[in-house]
């Protein structure tokens, strides 16, 4: 063997600790046992290890205490995010206000209860007439029973030649005003001038699927529908309660009228066909359309 090679070996079974001088003479060595020599090569390592698995378990042990608290942050975060109760009627209308002054694309409302107050509705027009020439897209639904009401008209027709789209059908659930179907509003429950602000996709999605379905079998505020013969929509959705037999309590109520008007109608309805009875009348109408 040559003398490099002898040297390069009796270096490499050194580091390894197989050989060792004898004491502290570097000219003689002697052998060690494996055994031995893998003690003293692995006992470093495993101290690191056993250094670093302490160093792991106190970071894991430390950021294990901070969970509650973020987990219970995160929950607070996402229903805040997810619901907000406005419980006056100036911060309803501050936050209605800016997210109105946000929306880029669409706005969807649904606004039950007849014509709307005129004060109310003078309030809304230049906020929404501001959205219309931003080039957002207005839809909006009222009850049949809006027809009746004179500033309900004037705003719709308004609405209409800056755009937007009016219909109406013949019973609504809620009011809601849902923005750029990101945002959704909803009358609150609990205070008659709060209201309760979603953000959460799936119920936003959902009050979506509600308005469209609303929509395609609503009718254009300034026509009839198709068919409809002398009676507008208003009074042809009280016929038809009329003739299922309900009270005109109850009828009122799912009209946004008042007890009064809706009987004014009903008297309205009955002098028109000359009819005696609401059962009569009803029977008249059928009778009318069929033939």
């Amino acid at each position: 063997m040559a003398q490099e090679q002898w040297d390069r070996a009796v270096r490499t079974l050194c580091e390894l600790h197989l050989l060792r001088p004898v004491d502290d003479s570097e000219d003689i060595l002697v052998p060690v046992s494996p055994e031995a020599a893998a003690a003293q090569l692995v006992a470093p390592i495993e101290s690191e290890i056993q250094h670093r698995q302490q160093l792991a378990d106190r970071v894991r042990s430390d950021l294990a205490a901070l969970a509650p608290i973020y987990f219970d942050s995160r929950r607070r975060r996402h229903s805040e995010e997810a619901v907000d109760v406005l419980d006056d009627a100036a911060t309803v209308v501050s936050v209605l206000s800016e997210i109105a002054a946000k929306c880029t694309k669409e706005v969807l409302t649904v606004q039950p209860g007849g014509g709307r107050p005129p004060e109310v509705l003078a309030d809304a027009f230049p906020r929404d007439l501001a959205m219309l020439n931003r080039g957002v897209k207005i839809r909006t639904l009222y009850q049949h029973t809006a027809r009746f009401s004179a500033a309900t008209q004037r705003y719709a027709v308004a609405m209409e030649q800056a755009g937007a789209e009016v219909r109406t059908v013949e019973e609504l659930f809620s009011r809601m005003l849902i923005f750029d179907r990101e945002v959704v509003i909803l009358p609150s429950q609990d205070a008659r001038t709060g209201a309760v602000v979603t953000r959460e996709p799936s119920i936003v999605a959902a009050f979506c699927a509600v308005f469209e379905q609303l929509w395609q079998s609503a009718a254009a505020f300034s026509g009839q529908v198709p068919g409809s013969g002398e009676f507008d929509d208003a009074k042809r959705a009280i016929l038809q309660m009329l003739v299922a037999g309900h009270k005109d309590e109850v009828i009122a109520r799912r009209m946004g009228q008042s007890v009064r008007t809706c009987r004014r109608h009903i008297a309205e309805i009955m002098q028109r066909v000359e009819a005696d009875s609401r059962f009569q009348a009803g029977y008249i109408i059928a009778q009318q359309e069929s033939s």
